[in-house]
């Protein structure tokens, strides 16, 4: 199956929203991971052992899960596009 060539707009929409979203997920992890690891009240200036070994299993779970979500998406949006074909061939056999 051949790919669309998008225009130069369409081309540069589709960048500004992959970065968006990029951005997004970024903040969210950020959000998420520093709620969980790190105190409200720093003691010291620098990460403490336990701070950065949560905030390491934290951003792995939370890159394992967008990926694992982002798979299951993909897989239904396939998924119906097949479903869409065979309902289009079925409606012009008729």
């Amino acid at each position: 199956m051949a790919v669309p060539q998008l225009d130069p707009a369409k081309l540069q929409l589709v960048q500004e929203l992959e970065i968006e979203m990029m951005s997004d997920m970024y903040n969210r992890l950020v959000t998420a991971c520093h709620r969980k690891c790190i105190p409200l009240k720093y003691h010291e200036p620098e990460l403490g052992k336990g701070e950065s070994v949560c905030l390491d299993r934290c951003v792995a779970k939370y890159l394992d899960v967008h990926e694992r979500i982002g798979k299951k998406l993909s897989n239904m949006s396939q998924g119906d596009s097949e479903d869409l074909t065979k309902i289009n061939l079925q409606e012009t056999k008729k």
